[in-house]
């Protein structure tokens, strides 16, 4: 079978060969559901369009889709401000689409994106690596953030199990010996990856093969909970090693409430390093999230400049930031 054509996808998606290309190429005076039903034939027939009309349309577009998770508080704000700050100074605007936590919502956004954009900065750490790959758009240059997906895409991932393991023997050092973690987000990459690293930290250098792990979702009112649940059940513990800062901002709250002094009763730890943590003085783990995303949009740039594709993975270590909360 040959190569499908622009009248293939029109005559798949009932529509006229004009909405087809007006569809594929952004235009604003398209309905939302021609412009799905354009996008869902284009995607069944693996259609590709002609190189010079698409390298016209993307001379016109300057634009880097960026498709982001549910994230949350200042996480979100500094990775986007990252990545403005580097399009802009690489002449390139950003479109931003939030893809939720469900697998549908994912692939209307990156569909929406097809046609619009030169290229895709995707950061997907809930969603299957297949999945993924299935519904990212055919020929349009990518980079992954923090994804499951290893297939060829260039990927910025954080070192999380080394970043816990740092912290870990940190709280150890200190002459924490009873700690506690609240998790982020089942199915999340890197709240699964911290658990893991938590477990294998404390059974190596604590020799506890059973740790105390408290669920938690990535917000300020789960590490709360955490904290409250751990106070009520009478669970004697010296440290708290939260999967992100705004848990552990949660877990400092909660504990002020109850009278629990931080650190002298129990030290709070944390992971991101997020601006408000340094004005709350909370240890954490730097991550350099608003340089990762200015990285990304670095390495798609080069890609479309010409300038090759680069490595498969980078692996970004954090820091530790030693403050109050822990000494």
């Amino acid at each position: 079978m040959g190569q499908a054509t622009i009248r293939d996808v029109a005559r798949e998606a009932e529509v006229s060969v004009a909405s087809v290309s007006r569809a594929l190429n952004g235009a604003e005076n398209v309905h939302p559901d021609t412009r799905a039903r354009v996008v869902a034939a284009a995607d069944k027939l693996g259609y590709v369009p002609h190189a010079g009309a698409r390298s016209l349309s993307m001379a016109r577009a300057h634009a880097i889709g960026v498709v982001l998770p549910d994230l949350h508080g200042e996480f979100f704000s500094e990775i986007v401000r990252g990545m403005d700050k580097e399009a802009s100074a690489r002449g390139f605007h950003l479109l931003l689409s939030n893809m939720h936590a469900d697998l549908d919502d994912a692939v209307h956004a990156l569909r929406a994106m097809r046609g619009r954009v030169d290229g895709l900065v995707v950061m997907a750490p809930h969603l299957d690596a297949a999945e993924l790959m299935r519904n990212m758009p055919r020929n349009v240059p990518a980079v992954l953030v923090n994804c499951r997906a290893d297939h060829g895409i260039p990927a910025l991932l954080v070192d999380n199990v080394g970043g816990v393991d740092t912290m870990v023997r940190h709280l150890l050092a200190s002459g924490r010996r009873s700690i506690a973690h609240v998790t982020g987000p089942a199915g999340n990459l890197d709240a699964e990856e911290r658990l893991a690293g938590f477990r294998l930290s404390m059974r190596r250098h604590a020799r506890v093969d059973d740790p105390l792990v408290l669920p938690g979702d990535f917000t300020e009112e789960a590490g709360a909970a955490a904290a409250r649940a751990l106070i009520a059940g009478g669970k004697r513990i010296d440290a708290i090693f939260a999967a992100n800062d705004m848990m552990a901002i949660g877990c400092m709250l909660a504990l002020r409430e109850a009278g629990v002094a931080v650190p002298a009763q129990i030290a709070v730890a944390g992971f991101d390093d997020i601006p408000v943590a340094r004005y709350l003085e909370l240890t954490t783990m730097r991550v350099p999230i608003a340089g990762i995303g200015a990285l990304a949009v670095t390495r798609l740039t080069d890609q479309l400049g010409g300038l090759g594709q680069p490595a498969a993975t980078e692996l970004h270590a954090p820091d530790i930031v030693v403050r109050a909360t822990t000494t």
